[in-house]
């Protein structure tokens, strides 16, 4: 009589360890990749802010006369609630400002509102260090160069109404024109 032994089936040991160690060979091509698209992601979304912001300064310029454009965008810190140095930027205003340079938000009659502005939605916060504080200067910098602003997101020169972002750890002027800059990741 003739006996006949069940054949086991299944993964040996040493089939299964080889298939994890493939498997932990393509996560470790892959994973950095998706940290560098992140990055890449922020990058690209903070020079499309850039470029809204700017453009939303040069509009109010415009329809304000560039008149007292400092009081715009002005110095320090900023929430949501409230705006800070984004304050006449994110409400509706009149042409006109008084000697202060306060923009004059009461309704012009008969409009029931005032005809200019908002020009952004909310206070805009870096995507790369999260501030949305303004660092005023009076001359223009160089992107890519050094800067020592703390706590500020954006730089901002209001006589000829540049705006500069700060790097993701605020140690440089943000290279918009050239993403790719070593120092913006600094």
């Amino acid at each position: 009589m003739k006996t006949y032994r069940a054949k086991a089936s299944g993964f040996t040991l040493v089939e299964i360890l080889i298939v994890v160690i493939i498997l932990g060979i393509l996560a470790a091509i892959v994973i950095p990749q998706f940290t560098s698209a992140s990055q890449d992601a922020r990058k690209n979304s903070l020079v499309s802010q850039l470029q809204t912001i700017k453009a939303q300064l040069e509009l109010a310029r415009l329809q304000h006369l560039d008149k007292d454009d400092a009081a715009f965008v002005a110095g320090g810190a900023a929430t949501v609630t409230a705006p800070g140095p984004w304050a006449k930027l994110v409400i509706k205003t009149n042409a006109f400002s008084d000697a202060a340079g306060n923009y004059d938000t009461t309704p012009v009659a008969p409009a029931t509102q005032c005809p200019f502005g908002p020009y952004l939605q909310a206070p805009p916060a870096n995507t790369l260090n999260g501030f949305m504080g303004v660092s005023i200067t009076a001359v223009d910098v160089v992107p890519g160069a050094a800067y020592s602003g703390t706590g500020m997101g954006w730089v901002y020169n209001p006589n000829d109404g540049k705006c500069w972002a700060t790097s993701s750890k605020q140690g440089f002027i943000y290279n918009d024109g050239n993403p790719g800059d070593p120092n913006n990741d600094q």
